[in-house]
Formats: structure tokens, C-alpha cells, sequence
């Protein structure tokens, strides 16, 4: 059994992959090391089956995602992908991050005329995360290409800032939901 997940399900090592190629071979291991095939068997191969099967599933959930397979590549390759701190705010946000924080304070403590500036942010802040979801595809393709450790390190940048885009949006959905959702006060 091995830990690498490509070598698993038996497709390039790469961050472009075939989906389909992926989901061909995650069925057809499926069906080879499905624990009910060995229910007959000793104990240990019943457990083996059991762990294989696990695995293989791992395996298949992260590398049909795109964010999940470059986040496992980069782990592979030794590259820190620790958890977003919000200290870690990328330069070029600095100032949108403030004015929406002001606004999401605004619109948290009852002040709904913040609702249009947040609904704007959530469309400026998805917009980002799209324009990062097509710089990333871009580099998978040039690290598939080069297999290039600087291209892996501007991965993990982009990640980053989009882990950081994806709070501030997740952020603001919550926000205006909530505020949404609360009755208006009676007063008698």
C-alpha cells in the first residue's frame, strides 16, 4: 500500500488531470478492494481490504478537487500550507479589508444601510476568487509543464489569497443572512 495518492489510483502525478481517468480507475479499484469481496477471508486481509479501501477513497476525494490536489501536491513536495491567519491579510487587500470590516460591524450591530456595501464586497470579493480559480489553472499548467518548485511557490501564494478571499466572502454571506433573518424589534 502507498501513501501517494497518484500511485494509488495509478494517474500522472500532475495538477491537471483527467477527471474522467480519475473517476475510471477510482470505480474499477473500488470494485477490486471492496471490503464485501473478503468477507470470507482471515481477519487481516478483511482488515487490509477495509484500509485499502479508505485510502483509495482519500485518494479519490482529493484529487478530484483542484484546490484539494495542489494543496496535497504542494504537502507532497514539502511546501508549508499551514492554516490562513487573518494577520495574513495579502497587501493588495489591506484597504478593502478595512472598509469592510467597518461595514460588517455596522451592519452586526443593527445598521442596515451597510446591506448595499456588503453586497457589493461579496461581488468584488467573488469576482477575485474567480480571477484566482483562473490564475491557478494557468499555473497548473505550467507546473505540468516545467514541474517547477518556484511555480509550486506562486501556487501556494495564489491559494492563500484565495483561502483568504473565500473567509471574507463566506464572511459577508453570513452576515447578511443573519441580519436578514432577525425579526424587527416591537416596541409597545
Amino acid at each position: 500500500m502507498t501513501s501517494d495518492y497518484y500511485a494509488l489510483l495509478g494517474v500522472p502525478r500532475g495538477l491537471n488531470v483527467s477527471l474522467d481517468e480519475l473517476q475510471t480507475r477510482y470505480y474499477a479499484l473500488s470494485r477490486q478492494l471492496h471490503p464485501d469481496r473478503f468477507m470470507q477471508k482471515p481477519e487481516a486481509e478483511r482488515q487490509r481490504a477495509l484500509d485499502m479501501s479508505s485510502a483509495l477513497n482519500d485518494a479519490y476525494r482529493t484529487l478530484k478537487d483542484p484546490i484539494k490536489r495542489a494543496q496535497y501536491l504542494l504537502s507532497q513536495e514539502g511546501f508549508d500550507i499551514g492554516e490562513q491567519r487573518s494577520k495574513d491579510v495579502p497587501p493588495e487587500l489591506l484597504e478593502e479589508v478595512f472598509e469592510l470590516n467597518m461595514a460588517l460591524e455596522e451592519m452586526r450591530s443593527g445598521d442596515d444601510s451597510a446591506r448595499p456595501q456588503l453586497e457589493q464586497a461579496e461581488k468584488n470579493f467573488s469576482g477575485m476568487l474567480a480571477a484566482s480559480d483562473q490564475e491557478l489553472a494557468a499555473l497548473f499548467a505550467k507546473y505540468d509543464e516545467a514541474n517547477s518548485r518556484d511555480v509550486l511557490a506562486q501556487i501556494r501564494n495564489v491559494l492563500n489569497r484565495r483561502k483568504y478571499i473565500l473567509n471574507l466572502v463566506s464572511e459577508v454571506e453570513k452576515t447578511l443572512e443573519t441580519s436578514h433573518q432577525q425579526p424587527a424589534t416591537n416596541n409597545h
